[in-house]
């Protein structure tokens, strides 16, 4: 009988034992890979690719799955971003909570995010590092709701519809969980290297409508540095710039405006010359305060006018960094000349309204030489302490690229810190402003009036200016003619600066009238002559002429 033979049935088990084992091994792997695919389907359903999660977010709003935004915020989280491809615009990493992070998508486009922030974004979980998205995103894509845009289209004129800076949007999400009322803000920075005004830093909040959305400042501060904006905010959404748009001209614009005002300049130095005369030779003929006060508004156009060209002329002959004492001395005349005639001008609405208002009883002592210590003096105190300080010098404005124009001018020196300060207080604020309110009422003051005396001369025949004959016909046109003379005389086109920051047929046209204010007054002293030449030929006289051109002052 043979035995068993045991080295036999020793492979044998070994054999079944190591085929087991292989087994075993092998639905392990594949149970790993399952798990594993499974793990990774989940994610690219949840997030999907990060290149196209804007695009499916969008998609899925116009199919009315909701504002896209919130979907944005939800799977750009969770999405995967190729190593090979990177996003242009557009950050995709993972930091340390415990530490604080500067990213920036663009180089005009940054933010700043403290460790207190990315620690309350962290949550729960117990990763020591958190996952940050900061990317950039058109403006277009963010639709106002319907009642904010209905109300866009009733904004007033002083309040132009503000745009986002750039056209762009800075959108910023850290860590699992959406954080608000931070102790310590983050900050974004958005440049700009172009004139903007009025900054202010916004977030984008949906209406609870889903029916777009609104720009909200609400925990957001801005700092304005001249060449940034830095937003302050303490919470994370969407960020923008929202600016009133400065209206820039274009160099061929420059051009014409610049030939518009020196071709004006120069016809207004020759028709004040004239004027001038006409108004000296009127005052031997028939001495009136009134016409005194006309020769010296004259006076200071001719001076403003004669100076200008020779300050935009002058700074030609200057090399780039050179101002020399010359154009700081034809700067401090033009200031001067600028406000002489500002001085005048409401010197000539006070006069109306002792013309029309206080007509009896008056008697001024060298009422002229009083006028004249106001309509001189004053520039000329303005201008001197101005000059003491250094004020004076060469000006370049500068374009819309925020480099220096070539249309310089011997003005206030642009090297002067507090240079839009002066500007605006002995130019603009006190001496412009008052003159033009002042000016107006005396100018409405004139038409009522004219309406007045125009109501009272027609008899029972005629209700004010309903029944207009021929001849009530041409004394209107005169009326229109005397009103629109007089608006040049008070110095009203200087109001015309305010269209200059609406439109650019706004500059052109407030260019045009206050360039050519010499030909206006030259018309109006025509005016006066022809008045005088037709009172002394004729007895009978129109009481609302005697009483708009004539004064009865002593001195």
């Amino acid at each position: 009988m043979k035995l068993p033979d045991h080295s036999s049935s020793r492979t044998l088990l070994c054999r079944e034992q190591s085929h087991h084992m292989c087994l075993s091994i092998t639905e392990t792997m594949w149970i790993t890979f399952s798990l594993v695919t499974l793990a990774w389907f989940s994610t690219a359903q949840a997030g999907g690719n990060c290149e196209h999660v804007f695009d499916e977010c969008l998609k899925q709003q116009q199919q009315g799955g909701g504002p896209w935004t919130r979907c944005y915020e939800d799977r750009i989280g969770s999405c995967r971003q190729s190593r090979s491809q990177q996003i242009p615009n557009f950050i995709h990493r993972r930091v340390s909570w415990s530490d604080k992070v500067e990213a920036s998508p663009t180089p005009e486009h940054s933010v700043y995010i403290p460790a207190s922030a990315l620690q309350r974004s962290r949550g729960s979980v117990s990763d020591e590092e958190i996952l940050l998205v900061a990317s950039v995103i058109n403006s277009t894509h963010f639709q106002l709701a319907p009642t904010r845009s209905k109300a866009r289209l009733f904004t007033p004129p002083d309040r132009p519809v503000r745009s986002v800076l750039g056209g762009l949007v800075l959108a910023v999400r850290a860590g699992n969980l959406p954080v608000k009322n931070l102790s310590q803000p983050i900050k974004l920075t958005f440049k700009h290297n172009k004139q903007v005004g009025n900054g202010e830093c916004v977030f984008w909040q949906e209406s609870t409508l889903n029916d777009g959305g609104s720009w909200s400042t609400e925990g957001c501060d801005t700092d304005d540095t001249g060449a940034e904006f830095i937003c302050s905010c303490n919470h994370m959404s969407f960020f923008a710039v929202l600016v009133n748009p400065v209206l820039s001209v274009g160099e061929s614009d420059a051009v014409n405006l610049s030939y518009i005002t020196y071709i004006g300049s120069a016809l207004s130095i020759f028709f004040t010359v004239i004027s001038l005369i006409l108004y000296i030779c009127l005052q031997r003929r028939r001495p009136e305060k009134a016409i005194g006060v006309h020769l010296q508004l004259t006076g200071a156009l001719l001076c403003l006018h004669l100076t200008f060209l020779l300050c935009s002329f002058w700074v030609w002959h200057l090399n780039e960094n050179e101002e020399g004492w010359v154009c700081r001395g034809l700067g401090l005349f033009l200031h001067w000349s600028l406000l002489a005639t500002f001085s005048w001008a409401a010197l000539e609405g006070f006069h109306l309204y002792l013309l029309l208002v206080r007509v009896f009883n008056i008697y001024v002592r060298r009422y002229l030489l009083k006028l004249s210590v106001v309509g001189w003096g004053v520039p000329t105190l303005v201008a001197v302490v101005c000059g003491i300080s250094g004020v004076y010098g060469k000006y370049s404005p500068r374009n819309a690229d925020n480099q220096t124009s070539s249309a310089q001018i011997c003005w206030m020196s642009s090297q002067f810190p507090q240079r839009l300060l002066v500007s605006f207080i002995t130019t603009v604020a006190v001496p412009c402003v008052l003159m033009i309110l002042c000016n107006s009422c005396m100018l409405g003051l004139v038409v009522f009036k004219l309406w007045g005396l125009r109501a009272g001369s027609g008899g029972a025949e005629s209700s004010g200016w309903k029944k207009i004959n021929r001849e009530k016909g041409m004394k209107l046109l005169k009326d229109c003619a005397k009103v629109l003379g007089l608006s040049c005389v008070l110095g009203l086109p200087w109001g015309l600066a305010s269209i200059t920051y609406i439109s650019l047929p706004g500059i052109y046209i407030f260019t045009i009238l206050n360039s050519l204010q010499g030909v206006f007054m030259f018309l109006w002293s025509v005016a006066l002559t022809c008045k005088s030449r037709s009172d002394n030929n004729s007895s009978t006289r129109d009481p609302s002429s005697q009483k708009i051109m004539t004064t009865s002052f002593n001195n």
